[in-house]
C-alpha cells in the first residue's frame, strides 16, 4: 500500500467540526494505507507552517500527498502545500472541498492553474464541481463522493412534526440566521415548534444567532459542537432537517440526515441540486427565502405520506455513499 501524507484542518480537539482529514484519513488507514496527517494546530499561521513542514519532513516516507482544498483562506494553504510538493517532486491530489471554488477559479486564475494543472489528478466530491472545473479548462478531474459508514446510521421513520434540526458550523456562508427567521415565522402557526442548531462557532455567526434568538424570544437549542454519535442520538427528537446554506458542495451533514430518515429541506445552491432531487428525496428552495422554506415545511407537515416517501428515497440514495461502495474509486487513483 502507498504511503500518504494528508494535509487538512484536523481541529476536532479544538471544538471544531470534524473534517474529511479525520473521516477519509481514518477510512484509508483501515484499508491498509500508511497515512500521516497535518495539521492539528489551531493558530492559522502556525498550522500553515506545520503543513508545509510536513511535506519536507516526510518526503522520504511519502508516495503521494492529499490536500483538502477550500475556497476561502484555506485555498492559500493548498497553494503553499502544492508549491512545497513541487519542490520535493512529490505528486499531489487536491480534494475539492470548497463550495465557492467556482468563484475562486475566476478571481485567481493563475494561482488556480498552478495548483490544479500541476496536480496528479483533482478529486471532486460532487459532479457539480467536476463540471465547473471541466468548463474552466481543467481536464484532470474525477468525481469521488463524500462517504459515510451507513451501518452507523439507523433509519427512523419518524412522525412529521414542526421540530427542526440544523447541523453545520456557524459561518456566514451557511446562513444560520435564516434558520432562526424560518423558525420565528413557523411558531406563529405552530407554537409548539422547536429548533435545534448543532455546530461550533466559526466566524461570529453563533454569537449573532444567539443574540437574535434572545432579542426575539425564540426558544432555540444551541448545542455547540457535538460528536458524531451525540448528534445522531440527539436527532431522534426531531422530524425535519433544514439546510440554509448560500454556498455548498456535497455536505456530509445532509447525507447523514438522509441516512437517518430526516426529510430534508435545503437551498438549491452549488452542488445541492446534484445531490438532491427536488420532490423525490428532498425539497429544494431558493436561497435567502423564509417564505419558500415555510411553504416546503408546511407541505411536509400537511402531507405525511410525501414526507415518508422522501425519507425512504433519501435513505436509499444515502446508501450509495457508503464507504464500502466508494472506497474502490479511491483505490483506482491511489494504486
Amino acid at each position: 500500500m502507498k504511503k500518504l501524507l494528508y494535509i487538512g484542518n484536523r481541529l476536532k480537539h479544538h471544538k471544531v467540526t470534524i473534517t474529511s482529514v479525520d473521516t477519509l484519513g481514518m477510512f484509508l488507514k483501515k484499508e491498509g494505507f500508511e497515512v500521516r496527517i497535518a495539521s492539528g494546530i489551531k493558530n492559522k499561521l502556525l498550522r500553515l507552517f506545520d503543513m508545509c513542514l510536513a511535506v519536507f519532513k516526510y518526503k522520504k516516507q511519502t508516495d503521494l500527498v492529499l490536500i483538502d482544498t477550500y475556497s476561502t483562506t484555506n485555498f492559500y494553504y493548498a497553494l503553499a502545500v502544492a508549491w512545497c510538493c513541487k519542490r520535493v517532486n512529490k505528486p499531489y491530489i487536491p480534494i475539492l472541498r470548497g463550495g465557492n471554488l467556482p468563484n475562486r477559479l475566476g478571481i485567481d486564475k493563475k494561482k488556480s492553474d498552478f495548483l490544479f494543472n500541476g496536480a496528479k489528478i483533482n478529486v471532486s466530491p460532487s459532479h457539480y464541481l467536476k463540471e465547473v472545473f471541466l468548463q474552466s479548462g481543467y481536464k484532470n478531474v474525477v468525481c469521488i463522493p463524500n462517504s459515510i459508514e451507513i451501518k452507523n446510521y439507523k433509519f427512523i421513520q419518524r412522525p412529521v412534526k414542526p421540530h427542526l434540526l440544523w447541523v453545520r458550523s456557524f459561518a456566514q456562508i451557511y446562513n444560520p440566521l435564516l434558520a432562526l427567521q424560518v423558525f420565528e415565522k413557523l411558531r406563529q402557526e405552530f407554537p409548539d415548534a422547536t429548533l435545534c442548531m448543532v455546530g461550533p462557532e466559526k466566524d461570529g455567526s453563533l454569537a449573532n444567532c444567539k443574540k437574535y434568538a434572545a432579542d426575539h424570544h425564540l426558544p432555540v437549542e444551541f448545542t455547540g459542537k457535538l460528536s458524531k454519535q451525540e448528534w445522531i442520538e440527539h436527532s431522534k427528537k426531531f422530524a425535519i432537517f433544514i439546510n440554509t446554506t448560500n454556498f455548498d458542495n456535497t455536505p456530509v451533514s445532509v447525507i447523514e440526515a438522509m441516512a437517518l430518515g430526516l426529510p430534508v429541506v435545503s437551498t438549491n445552491v452549488g452542488g445541492i441540486p446534484y445531490l438532491l432531487d427536488d420532490g423525490t428525496d428532498a425539497l429544494l428552495v431558493e436561497p435567502n427565502s423564509v417564505d419558500a422554506f415555510l411553504n416546503k415545511i408546511n407541505n411536509l407537515l400537511n402531507n405525511p405520506i410525501m414526507a415518508t416517501t422522501l425519507s425512504k428515497n433519501a435513505r436509499k440514495k444515502a446508501e450509495s455513499f457508503d464507504w464500502e461502495k466508494v472506497k474502490h474509486q479511491w483505490f483506482d487513483i491511489l494504486k
